[in-house]
């Protein structure tokens, strides 16, 4: 549906509740007098979620529509432990503060009507919560204790402030220190606490395994596939056919190699490279996964519900079943596979000058891995060297088209920020035996580069053809945190140029390029990051930020990433021809959902991956209180300093631990200054530190300065 029938659509609804014959109204009411058909319910919904966001129409409580009586919004509720929260509303820059008085029964999570309040708490308009649309936490994770005729779960979800009350016959048998998955039966009131019955035993809480459990539940993972998707998955063919190959490009005589991790399994990106004259033929041969996967399809339904693989410290939770993912749509070397290639003539300027996108038929020739290939190209490491002889000139020259193609994304502004990321190693009880950073090399920005500019070919050649896409988008910043960073960096004697409302992504490549090696590095980068917005699935093409371009996708990933597997589709009808006024129309009314979709269960993911970290990080410290580490100072707030040590682990230091003198925090520097004294901590101040304490339900570690290292 396009945007104008969208618009007439909402226009309706108001219309009909403004008729006081209908209001108020159920939500199925006002569908049979719109005459809303199944198959547009899903657009019909959203239309009444952008009306409520937009604060036109509300909702009784006995969950009727009716048109606003009054100026509100609709939006999520985030929770705070000491008991206020915020509501973010889609379409305003800055949450609504919700003091501890006026959060009237929401709990993290929920989705709230708000009224707006007099006064304003720092940039934030203050607002009362008056009606509560939707819960968002039915289940929660948490660790049983029993009383004598009852028992009670705290919640692992320190953001839900209440313990839940389960009478004795509710427990399913459950035992201090279980931990388990709690049902909401009953909300509570200001007097009375919420009340739930225990649905699942995960296991004790000192079981292995049990802790990253527990997250896994807690952010509700679908860890087991539905035995229909498992029984289409082993029904998929396990070989190339005769028949998969016809029509299509075979490029089984190309040199091609896969560069992945030692111990990864879904191999779904190949990359080829010889010279043509002056010029590179590169080739990114993508896993053909849509050929196994059909629309609507018990697998494809599933994957859009997952959305993406999740990537645990001590397991993958994959987007697809792995006969299909280890399997036949796994690129392994000396077998036939199908693939989407894009093949791309690069002049040495780093330019696309031509490129084809098609359905191929390849086979890989070796697998590679990242140790391996850097230790051909950086370490010139002999013994390697000789394994791979006949690959190691293609090699040679992959690295100088990568540093080609990385220097042209940095001369249009793309921006870099090289903070490590966490590699943690478990043993085979699951306990942490060594946490350091994951350093990026040479192997490793070879395939960054090449799958860059494979999204940046075929985002810009499906946009020009004007049909419909999902494409991966990066807002500009906020400005007013662009002009707060500009007024911060101007005590160290730097700047940046802004336009009008907006700054261009070189102005903050340039900042970094002229803060490397200084020693406010750190602590300009982490602000610069933290003034960026997050990245999203959009149907607009709107142009990534970041890297500083106009056209970019998610093409090279479909066996983890559905919008990958989703714009395949897209990608291969085209080919075929197949793409007609229906199939337009068709993609035109979903693909709004699967990026919004697509969006949150990437962000469920991400938030996911950061709490089994955290937990694993605090499990290690737990053996290391009293020890004393160098760290520099990564984040500071009014309740606390955070300092990072190498291994990328951070802790506070909580301001009342602070030693020699009072201290609050001054945001406008971003330090934590002493009231008498005047001494004060910075962002990116090195910090010799002690470990003082652990908390595990928090995910905390605290930090204290050694006695030997305090101020005189």
């Amino acid at each position: 549906m396009d945007e104008k029938k969208f618009e007439q659509r909402k226009k309706r609804i108001c219309e009909l509740l403004e008729d006081q014959r209908y209001v108020p109204m159920k939500e199925k009411e006002l569908a049979i007098l719109m005459q809303v058909s199944r198959e547009d319910r899903e657009t019909f919904k959203r239309a009444l979620d952008e009306l409520l966001a937009e604060g036109r129409i509300q909702v009784t409580k006995r969950g009727r529509y009716q048109k606003a009586e009054e100026k509100v919004f609709t939006g999520e509720f985030t929770s705070h432990q000491k008991g206020f929260g915020f509501v973010t509303v889609e379409g305003f820059e800055e949450d609504f503060y919700i003091p501890e008085t006026r959060v009237n029964g929401a709990f993290h999570g929920d989705t709230v009507q708000v009224a707006l309040l007099p006064g304003q708490r720092g940039k934030r308009q203050e607002a009362e919560v008056t009606q509560i649309v939707k819960r968002g936490m039915e289940k929660l994770v948490g660790t049983y204790e029993k009383s004598k005729n009852y028992g009670f779960v705290i919640p692992d979800n320190q953001k839900f402030s209440s313990d839940i009350f389960i009478p004795l016959e509710r427990s399913k048998g459950a035992v201090d220190g279980h931990k388990v998955v709690v049902e909401i039966t009953d909300y509570g009131t200001q007097n009375r606490k919420p009340e739930g019955k225990v649905v699942e035993i995960i296991g004790h809480i000192n079981d292995p395994g049990v802790d990253i459990l527990s997250i896994v539940k807690g952010f509700e993972l679908p860890m087991e596939f539905p035995e229909r998707v498992l029984n289409q998955a082993e029904r998929v063919s396990k070989e190339v056919s005769e028949a998969d190959r016809a029509g299509r490009l075979d490029l089984r005589d190309v040199v091609m190699v896969t560069i992945d991790g030692e111990d990864a399994k879904d191999l779904d990106d190949a990359v080829s490279l010889c010279m043509d004259g002056e010029n590179y033929k590169l080739g990114v041969h993508i896993a053909d996964v849509t050929n196994y996967v059909q629309e609507n399809s018990a697998l494809d339904r599933e994957a859009l519900t997952r959305g993406t693989s999740v990537y645990l410290v001590d397991r993958v939770i994959p987007m697809l079943p792995h006969v299909l993912s280890n399997g036949i749509c796994s690129l392994n070397a000396g077998e036939d596979r199908l693939a989407l290639s894009c093949l791309m003539t690069i002049s040495p300027k780093g330019q696309v000058v031509d490129y084809q996108i098609a359905e191929t038929v390849i086979q890989v020739d070796r697998r590679m891995s990242y140790t391996a290939v850097k230790k051909i190209l950086e370490d010139n490491d002999e013994e390697t060297i000789r394994e791979y002889e006949e690959l190691v000139p293609m090699f040679r020259q992959m690295e100088v088209l990568a540093g080609i193609l990385r220097e042209k994304r940095r001369s249009r502004g793309s921006i870099d920020f090289d903070f490590p990321e966490t590699k943690i190693y478990l043993d085979k009880e699951g306990h942490p035996t060594e946490i350091k950073p994951y350093e990026r090399n040479t192997a490793t920005k070879i395939i960054e580069d090449f799958m860059l500019i494979a999204n940046e070919t075929v985002a810009q050649h499906f946009y020009w053809m004007e049909l419909p896409f999902v494409y991966r988008t990066h807002d500009y910043p906020d400005p007013e945190k662009v002009e707060k960073l500009g007024l911060f960096i101007h005590n160290f004697g730097y700047s940046i140029k802004m336009g009008k409302d907006e700054i261009h992504p070189k102005e903050l490549q340039k900042l970094l390029a002229r803060i490397e090696g200084s020693d406010e590095e750190a602590l300009i980068s982490r602000l610069t990051l933290r003034s960026m917005k997050q990245a999203k699935y959009t149907v607009e093409c709107s142009g990534h930020f970041g890297l500083a371009c106009q056209y970019y996708c998610h093409f090279t990933s479909p066996i983890r990433r559905y919008p990958d597997l989703q714009i395949h589709r897209i990608i291969k009808e085209q080919l075929r021809g197949r793409l007609n006024a229906d199939r337009i129309a068709h993609y035109q009314e979903i693909l709004p959902q699967v990026a919004r979709q697509s969006s949150e269960m990437e962000r469920r993911a991400d938030e996911a991956e950061r709490e089994t970290d955290k937990l694993k990080k605090v499990e290690y410290m737990e053996a290391r209180i009293g020890e004393i580490y160098e760290g520099v100072i990564s984040s500071i707030t009014s309740w606390g300093v955070y300092v990072e040590l190498p291994n990328t682990i951070e802790g506070m230091i909580h301001v009342s631990a602070l030693p020699g003198d009072y201290f609050y925090y001054d945001e406008n520097r971003y330090e934590m200054v002493g009231q008498s004294t005047g001494r004060s901590y910075k962002l990116g101040q090195k910090l010799t530190v002690q470990v003082y304490d652990t908390d595990r339900i928090g995910r905390t570690i605290d930090f204290v300065i050694p006695e030997e290292n305090e101020p005189d």
